[in-house]
């Protein structure tokens, strides 16, 4: 593809992902100098498109970028009014009292968001400051300097037919190029990939750690609707089988968000995260929530849950990664909104000072000092073993040691553990099947769960089928030769949209890849226990459509 004649644009600063990395990167440098040229590029049909979170917002992010966000019109309305925990067995719960847990958990003064919502507000104050947006350009590959710095990206490649080669309407997209370029593609972007590992970014951290979050919104009945109220489960239906907990919120409009996590460090390959979701809407607290409502979206997102000890050096010559491409997440908060906004305004003030002295395609070393000892490294460091004690010493156990630890670091400033270390990587922590038995999952009943072909239609998700697959095999006989045999290929259930598919065809075992169904979730990539699938972007504007997410 590097023979291919393309036109070039210069930027003071390109900008891969309007998320709320991304978008605050593009506002704070705006607000330092109107001058300056800034582009977001964003592969999603129209900002927020890709956006899904859960998402209970702490506005410390936003106070900090945009002050008068309230007087603004930000659509961030409903502050959060009670906060509940339960511990869930199969049919009944038990409640966790708010008081024991440091102050960190405390939601008050935050708020239930849609954020692909607050992303798209914050492409309007982008755009009203002078920022270029361009929605529906996939970034496909990376643009290197004669010093091996990156110096750009592609964008707007269209028309490559199934084999790769060039349709009838081809365009070669363009090459955007700035002083500097930030990827703020959020978890387990390809570009941010190649970065960590051309310059060797992970080079003495813990691997970076994950979940799967799946997520739907209901419209419920009036009366059983409790706007601000916020509930957290932990418990069944997971039990031993896996980390991971439930969330539901009550938004506005008589809405209610109900999602699920799956830490995919599971060890047992017939695990199915999407049927576990599905299960759990079974629970009477659940069911009968839900019950006479209806489900209006649907959609899945990997969340980076590594935390403190296994984020990446963020800068390389003439790059910084933003927000989830480092992994910024909170994970017993469950958030990690305000600290991609901060990590954004970070990187800003950051390019906005190299320019000023005319440097260019050099390492921005003041933004990894701003993260790792400002407010997101103090945020996260308060809270980096609880998810390793999780997978150690699994939940019970966890509870305890986790709060007594977070506990000490906020009054004191250290933990009695030390820095623990997460280990094996998600896709290593998964057994072979001879370790395991099938777990049976009820069918689901139409009403209160879904199979999963039926709800991907509810992530308005679409591909052009003429495209080549965005889901790449290593090696094409890994999945029946080696993934069926060992682990009764578990791309069939890890994948939340039914991609991945193992049919019987003239007496042989094929592997199927529906990549029209891909919602970007990107937990093949992460999960693959041969690490044989590469996610790359499809061409722009193809994937998930999120309204409200």
């Amino acid at each position: 593809m590097s023979d291919v004649a393309r036109e070039a644009m210069e930027y003071d600063v390109v900008i891969v992902g309007a998320g709320p990395a991304g978008l605050s990167a593009a506002i704070r440098l705006k607000q330092l100098d109107a001058d300056l040229e800034v582009v977001v590029l964003e592969k999603g049909s129209e900002v927020g498109a890709h956006i899904l979170s859960g998402a209970v917002l702490d506005p410390c992010g936003l106070d900090a970028l945009i002050p008068d966000w309230k007087d603004k019109g930000a659509p961030i309305n409903v502050p959060v009014r009670d906060d509940n925990f339960y511990m869930l067995g199969e049919a009944g719960k038990v409640r966790i009292p708010n008081w024991p847990m440091p102050k960190l958990m405390n939601n008050h003064g935050n708020y239930i968001v849609s954020m692909g919502n607050v992303c798209r507000w914050m492409a309007e104050q982008a755009e009203a400051l002078g920022v270029e947006i361009f929605p529906g350009m996939a970034c496909s590959e990376l643009v290197y300097g004669e010093n091996g710095e990156v110096k750009g990206v592609i964008a707007g490649e269209f028309g490559r037919n199934p084999d790769g080669s060039e349709g009838p309407g081809y365009e070669p997209g363009m090459e955007l190029h700035g002083k500097y370029v930030f990827l703020g593609e959020g978890v387990r972007g390809h570009l941010s990939k190649e970065v960590i590992a051309k310059y060797d970014l992970s080079a003495g951290k813990e691997p970076q750690k994950f979940g799967l979050g799946l997520k739907e919104i209901w419209e419920i009945d009036p009366a059983k609707h409790r706007e601000g109220s916020v509930t957290h489960t932990m418990g069944w239906p997971l039990g031993g089988n896996a980390g991971g907990g439930s969330f539901i919120y009550h938004l506005d409009n008589n809405q209610v968000y109900v999602g699920f996590v799956v830490h995919l460090n599971y060890k047992n390959p017939h695990l199915f995260p999407y049927m576990e979701f599905q299960r759990f809407k079974h629970h009477p607290m659940v069911a009968e929530l839900l019950k006479g409502g209806k489900r209006v979206a649907y959609g899945a997102r990997a969340i980076t849950e590594g935390g403190y000890q296994s984020m990446p050096k963020m800068v390389a010559p003439g790059v910084a990664l933003l927000g989830c491409s480092v992994g910024m997440v909170n994970v017993p908060r469950i958030k990690g909104n305000h600290n991609a906004m901060l990590s954004g305004k970070a990187a800003a003030e950051a390019a906005y000072d190299a320019i000023k002295a005319e440097r260019a395609g050099d390492e921005l070393s003041a933004y990894e000092t701003e993260v790792r000892e400002g407010a997101i490294g103090k945020d996260l460091k308060k809270v980096r073993n609880v998810k390793p004690m999780w997978s150690k010493w699994g939940l019970t156990a966890s509870l305890a040691l986790g709060g007594l630890d977070m506990w000490t670091n906020s009054l004191f400033g250290g933990s009695l553990f030390g820095t623990l270390k997460h280990g094996k990587s998600d896709a290593e922590a998964t057994q072979t099947v001879y370790h395991h038995k099938p777990i049976d999952y009820p069918k689901p009943d139409g009403k209160l769960s879904f199979d999963r072909l039926t709800n991907v239609a509810f992530s308005f998700t679409n591909h052009e089928e003429s495209q080549p697959c965005h889901l790449r095999l290593l090696d094409p006989s890994v999945p029946i030769d080696e993934n069926l045999p060992k682990y009764a290929e578990p791309a069939q259930r890890y994948c939340p949209a039914g991609v991945y598919e193992v049919v019987e065809k003239d007496g042989r075992s094929e592997f199927v890849i529906n990549f029209q169904n891909c919602v970007h979730c990107k937990t093949c990539d992460i999960k693959d226990p041969s690490q044989n699938i590469k996610w790359v972007t499809p061409q722009g504007g193809d994937g998930p459509n999120y309204p409200n997410m």
